[in-house]
């Protein structure tokens, strides 16, 4: 049985301020000490489908679908219920680090605050958050303490963060886009960082990205976002030997290459389909070369084509590369 449980999850904005669902029937799975990747274009609502699962979803936003987490259903829950969810089960590790935490507080308050809330004594507190501070690779972790949000590069904040979200030991992480404001080199760190103390605590996680070949290396399933809807989802690995979405060989043919004989890369002509817009049929259909009538008729369904499934009318016929 999955840990984390989406079926079916369609959010609208109130009237006027989109034309088009931010998410449309979207339905994903995350298993217990999986780890699945969430990747699109920006806008795509890969952000928003993450954040439903802690019950933050746009105000006045009318939604429709279930998210369950251990078998709970999170739109259903009272407040309390989604502080002890966001406390104990489920935490998450954002873009910005520097938005995560208060400037004006030391970074052993912002990493103690949580345990303390749950009844932690406050020097078993303190030594629980060296520990962690010390896991994720920070140098000095009891000076670390002490120090504020300033004195830390944004690579070595996003380390205090993803410290701070495993402090309350969750079952499930969610991680948006954690690495997109650092460089290479920190980015790989990070990365390193999250795989290994998301595969040594058993901790599922679902890992969201603009960057398929970055999800491919973290992730053992990948599902592919496009315009709030779910176009294609399977092996990390399959993913890369055959796609079977368009907007997913797309995606695969922009990215460069450092092999000798790659050829330069080919970005997906047009633009994203953006929430002022309503497609009649496939969102996809504009940028797509392998266009055919009925694409712009009905948006296609989710089907299954050997391990994989793929939105797309044409996917059985093998020509997707």
């Amino acid at each position: 049985m999955a840990f984390l449980e989406i079926d079916e999850l369609t959010v609208r904005l109130p009237q006027g301020r989109a034309a088009r669902p931010i998410l449309d029937g979207v339905s994903l799975r995350v298993g217990e000490g999986e780890s699945v990747g969430l990747v699109g274009e920006s806008g795509s609502g890969k952000s928003v489908a993450c954040r439903s699962v802690l019950g933050l979803l746009p105000e006045g936003a009318a939604v429709s679908g279930a998210v369950r987490v251990g078998g709970r259903d999170v739109l259903g829950m009272r407040r309390a219920e989604l502080r002890s969810l966001r406390a104990r089960e489920v935490a998450m590790v954002f873009q910005d680090p520097r938005a995560s935490v208060n400037p004006m507080r030391r970074v052993g308050d912002f990493l103690t605050e949580g345990l303390r809330a749950a009844g932690t004594a406050p020097a078993v507190a303190a030594r629980r958050a060296v520990e962690l501070l010390e896991a994720v690779g920070i140098r000095d972790p009891e000076g670390a303490m002490r120090r504020y949000p300033h004195h830390f590069s944004g690579g070595m904040l996003q380390r205090v963060v993803i410290a701070a979200a495993l402090a309350g030991e969750p079952s499930l992480l969610l991680a948006d886009e954690p690495t997109t404001a650092l460089d290479v080199t920190t980015q790989a760190e990070v990365i390193a960082i999250l795989t290994r103390l998301q595969a040594e605590r058993g901790t599922g996680m679902l890992f969201v990205t603009h960057d398929l070949e970055l999800a491919a290396a973290v992730c053992d399933r990948v599902y592919v976002m496009y315009a709030g809807r779910i176009v294609e989802t399977q092996t990390a690995a399959g993913l890369f030997a055959r796609p079977r979405h368009p907007y997913t060989a797309g995606l695969l043919a922009s990215t460069p290459r450092l092999d000798p004989d790659a050829g330069p890369p080919k970005p997906i002509p047009g633009r994203p389909v953006s929430l002022a817009e309503a497609p009649t049929g496939c969102a996809f259909a504009a940028r797509c070369a392998q266009v055919r009538p009925e694409c712009l008729v009905e948006p296609p369904a989710l089907v299954r084509a050997d391990d994989a499934y793929a939105a797309c009318f044409r996917v059985d016929e093998g020509i997707v590369t």
